[in-house]
């Protein structure tokens, strides 16, 4: 612990953004880092609490106090050294992550928590500046191969930990560039993506060979991955959408968030949209849009609508709207049940909570309107307050209602593995193996729709898992 005191005599303080009406002109990036004295005398917040709970709230376990006392001290380089240790990703992490850490920081019990998310991004992003982050290629190889088949965040990380011990690891992704819900579901507003990019020069000079625009159980069979590899690695996402089971719902303006998110990334990145839509081109400019689901993608989907131009965007919630402030001393060091405004919401956007979508107006094929009700839940049961109908004007639904798991069809049929009852990849978090002989599966493919955090933990003990698995023994961690 650097400084006694800092959590005395400092206010918590953040990164700031652009003005929205500047950043809604463009999609890049819009945070306004802190300078480093403000950095460090952040850093110097995290007090000496004996039993660090941020260590459980984080699900990589990052050392944090490790690396607010060097981030503190101005040891960017030993800083990142630590922060690397549990994490891969962490300019992933330090942007896109909701930082359960720090609802479970101890000062936030009577304070404002430490500013953990900017502070790691500010190291990771130090290392990258400085030239300090490079390639681990491993001192000798093992002889083995591993096909990884999903190059989101999960499959990166077993990818490139499982290429440093040595092994000779290929990445299967079905779409024509690597990062899976990192590259296509998250806008470029809130990641970049040339930080993917260079993860992937880094990886590739480590040994993992990556082979794009291959669908395994459609352009390769799973049966050849087990026929030339020594173990296989099940690590794509959740992709089966929540439907929306209303009349109207089958309407060309009803279209999946998804899609939608994919479209404009693929637009940014220069690339052909239309090999990603296949029920044609789409856009919010002019519209009004309704987004069904109160969640992160949700958000991203008004960010999205608003930078293209919206001519109103309305985005429902089924729950009822949360309090604007937790009750710390019930629910720390728990992820805390409150209202939660996004940079997309603060561009604008309607919002409202325990509406439930009746049925899909339209003309012909056009959509037209979205008749709701609202609803109150008793004894958690969701009921109908009668005479409450109402209708939205709109010409474009996105949903954005989730994920059931991992589409069935191709792969997954093909591999044998057993299944949970909610219909993902059976495999415990101990060995991640699933049913069939040398076959492991991590990320949302096996535990469901998470987070980025959750399945870079996942993607780095599934590595391990079959590390020890190849060889007997492993040095890689958990």
């Amino acid at each position: 612990m650097g400084k006694e005191t800092g959590f005395l005599e400092l206010d918590r303080k953040d990164r700031t953004y652009a003005d929205p009406a500047e950043r809604l002109r463009h999609y890049k990036e819009f945070i306004v880092p802190m300078a480093e004295d403000a950095l460090r005398a952040q850093a110097s917040r995290c007090m000496n609490c004996g039993i660090p709970y941020c260590h459980n709230g984080c699900p990589v376990n990052n050392m944090i106090p490790d690396w607010n006392d060097l981030a503190y001290k101005g040891d960017w380089r030993d800083a990142l050294e630590v922060l690397h240790s549990t994490n891969n990703f962490p300019e992933f992490t330090g942007r896109i992550c909701p930082a359960p850490c720090e609802a479970s920081c101890t000062l936030n019990l009577i304070d404002q928590p430490v500013t953990i998310k900017s502070i790691e991004c500010a190291i990771v992003d130090r290392g990258w500046k400085e030239g300090w982050i490079q390639p681990q290629a491993p001192d000798k190889r093992t002889g083995k191969s591993v096909a990884v088949v999903g190059s989101g965040p999960a499959g990166m990380a077993c990818a490139q930990q499982l290429a440093r011990a040595g092994h000779s690891v290929t990445l299967f992704e079905k779409n024509d560039r690597i990062g899976g819900l990192l590259r296509y579901g998250i806008p470029d507003f809130k990641m970049e993506k040339q930080l993917i990019n260079r993860r992937c020069v880094q990886m590739e000079a480590e040994g993992v060979t990556f082979r794009t625009s291959t669908e395994v159980g459609v352009d390769v069979s799973f049966k050849s991955l087990r026929e030339n590899f020594d173990a296989v690695v099940m690590s794509g996402g959740a992709e089966d959408a929540r439907p929306l089971a209303i009349p109207g719902a089958e309407l060309p303006g009803v279209r999946l968030a998804m899609e939608f998110l994919t479209q404009q990334n693929k637009r940014n990145a220069g690339d052909d949209e239309t090999r990603a839509a296949p029920r044609g081109s789409l856009t919010a400019t002019g519209k009004h849009v309704v987004v069904i689901g109160g969640g992160d993608t949700g958000s991203d989907c008004v960010g999205t609508s608003n930078r293209q131009g919206a001519a109103s965007v309305t985005q429902l919630e089924i729950m009822p709207e949360p309090p604007v402030k937790e009750n710390k001393l019930l629910t720390w060091p728990d992820w805390p049940l409150k209202l939660r405004t996004s940079t997309s919401h603060e561009e604008g956007a309607n919002r409202d909570w325990a509406v439930l979508t009746k049925r899909v107006v339209g003309e012909g094929d056009t959509v037209t309107g979205l008749e709701c009700v609202r609803v109150e839940w008793v004894d958690g049961r969701m009921q109908e307050v009668p005479g409450s109908e109402f209708t939205l004007k709109a010409d474009l639904i996105l949903l954005a209602m989730g994920f059931v798991g991992p589409k069935k069809a191709g792969m997954i049929e093909q591999s044998g593995v057993e299944l949970t009852d909610r219909g993902n990849v059976a495999a415990d978090t101990d060995s991640y193996a699933t049913t069939q002989d040398m076959v492991f599966a991590c990320g949302d493919m096996r535990r469901g729709q998470s987070l980025v955090v959750w399945a870079i933990r996942e993607g780095r003990q599934c590595a391990r898992a079959v590390d020890e698995a190849l060889m007997g023994v492993t040095e890689l961690p958990r």
